[in-house]
């Protein structure tokens, strides 16, 4: 390409500062990537919106690092409090599950977007980025090599050259338009709902109060967490055109909910939310990404639009980085292949819930394992083929679960804590997988290899020796036998071998990384593949 010779050649240009730009970010520059990440708004988003947090995203956000500031920001969910008439009748909205070995984070976690905004934020602040603000995108041409994007900015009108750009600008994006991909749904004018963050006298804070109605025209009022505040939804009749003054609203509340202690005050926030169900036709356009909102939106039933679009960024982050390390540039379009199943499946579940409630259907607010997302994977997909190898309990392309094993001086070692990180794991289970696992060639370049041994006997070279004593990892990973399993950096199962295991295992790289020179152990020296 031909760029002017003033413009410096960036990794990633992330468009949007929201959940998913900012974890995407995150992601690259905990890499080495230099990534910027730009947001048309003057500040982070405000309100409480998106709240509900699912276990495999805060299993996500611990990896990335802000998971404590998401635990100090939120609460466990609260009894929902269905009004009757004079009655205020308990139901538990949420299943309720008990922490395991394989499962750390079990249950949803009640967190206003406001504040996982910002926990993200100073998570991309303690690697060394920071969301460029004011800045809006403006254009972009691609070229073999780089995007060329055209900003507006506090100092005017910019270019920025990148090898990849990512839209992370939500359901409006501005990246999907230009790159000419369709975004195919349907968006419901009639039906709309009002939300608003406000202080609500009148109301206890220990249940999510629901007022039912006939034709779906509920009202509720959830409690934020660590605040006086309440966020009030409204569901409006088709084609009304409500006013949002604090008196007009107050005096809808009483009237739909038929209660005349109620008063709202205090607003911080307030919009008309109309429910968009759209999914894009494609992810990739060339160098060009789309992620997120700008990917996929949904009704606002089973908390999974900011959940799916975290995990977009935890999917593509890895990729993108490999492929600038050297990786196959296939690599890139396994983000499509694996993320937009993922997004249509989450989207119809979010439209038979929202499609409930019209019908007071109590399934409807229900939530359960569907929502928790612990069980999505990427079977089948172009990472993990129908035939590979498996467990009794695992196939590649599953989420790779938790355990809590001993470490060779004694001490209590949570798989998980092994997994942090921008690298791949290596497990060896039994002592001749121990012996492929040392010998096992990386490349030198892109992400690492950590390398784990259980169960190996005492000369083993490894990052980690542990001792599955309660036979709880055996138990959760389907073991029997000597098995080496490659775990990818997001997680998921890369490659079960129980038999030629060094051999599936080289195999099953060959499309997540380089293939330059490797290193031929743990410590060991540069040898060709």
């Amino acid at each position: 390409m031909t760029t002017e010779p003033n413009i410096q050649l960036i990794d990633v240009l992330v468009v949007g500062g929201g959940p998913t730009g900012t974890a995407l970010a995150i992601d690259l520059t905990r890499r080495g990537l230099v990534v910027r990440i730009i947001d048309k708004a003057a500040h982070a988003f405000e309100g409480s919106r998106a709240k509900g947090v699912q276990p495999r995203s805060l299993e996500v956000l611990e990896d990335l690092g802000v998971l404590d500031d998401i635990r100090a920001g939120g609460a466990d969910y609260p009894l929902l409090g269905i009004h009757a008439g004079p009655l205020n009748i308990p139901w538990r909205m949420m299943s309720h599950n008990d922490v395991t070995s394989d499962v750390p984070h079990p249950n949803t976690w009640l967190i206003p977007q406001f504040r996982t905004d910002a926990a993200l934020r100073a998570g991309l602040q303690r690697v060394g980025g920071s969301v460029e603000t004011r800045c809006e995108l403006i254009g972009f041409e691609q070229y073999p090599n780089a995007v060329v994007a055209t900003v507006s900015g506090p100092s005017g009108v910019t270019e920025i050259a990148a090898r990849y750009l990512v839209g992370a600008d939500g359901g409006a994006s501005t990246v999907r338009k230009t790159a000419g991909i369709e975004f195919e749904g349907t968006t419901d004018e009639a039906d709309r709902m009002i939300i608003v963050d406000a202080v609500v006298d009148g109301l206890s804070r220990d249940r999510w109060h629901a007022w039912p109605r006939p034709g779906g025209r509920f009202v509720g009022a959830c409690p934020l967490p660590h605040s006086d505040r309440f966020q009030v939804m409204i569901r409006l009749r088709p084609g009304e055109e409500p006013a949002l003054d604090e008196d007009s609203l107050n005096a809808r509340l009483r009237k739909q909910t038929g209660d005349k202690r109620i008063r709202l005050s205090r607003i911080s926030w307030k919009s008309v939310f109309r429910p968009n169900i759209r999914l894009a036709e494609r992810y990739r356009s060339g160098r060009v990404f789309v992620a997120g909102d700008a990917a996929h939106v949904h009704p606002p039933t089973g908390a999974q639009g900011l959940n799916t679009g975290v995990q977009d960024a935890y999917n593509l982050g890895w990729k993108i980085g490999q492929v600038l390390a050297g990786a196959p540039e296939s690599l890139l379009d396994t983000y499509e292949a694996e993320r937009q199943p993922i997004a249509a499946g989450v989207l119809g579940l979010s439209i038979e819930k929202y499609q409930g409630l019209s019908k007071l259907d109590p399934a409807s607010i229900k939530r359960g394992d569907d929502e928790r997302q612990l069980g999505l994977h990427y079977r089948g997909g172009p990472l993990a083929a129908d035939n590979a190898q498996r467990t009794a309990t695992l196939q590649a392309g599953d989420r790779a679960p938790d355990a809590k094993l001993l470490n060779a001086t004694g001490g209590a070692q949570r798989l998980f804590d092994l997994f942090l990180g921008p690298h791949f794991t290596a497990i060896a289970y039994g002592r001749a997988a121990a012996r492929d696992l040392a010998a096992l060639s990386w490349p030198a370049a892109g992400a690492g290899l950590r390398r784990i041994a259980v169960d190996s006997g005492d000369e083993v070279r490894a990052d980690a020796v542990l001792i599955d004593i309660t036979e709880s990892f055996a138990r959760i990973y389907g073991l029997t036998d000597s098995t080496l399993l490659l775990i990818r950096p997001d997680g998921y199962i890369g490659s079960i071998a129980t038999t030629d295991r060094t051999s599936r295992t080289l195999n099953a790289i060959s499309a997540m990384t380089p293939a330059a020179a490797v290193t031929s152990a743990v410590h060991g020296t540069e040898a060709k593949p």
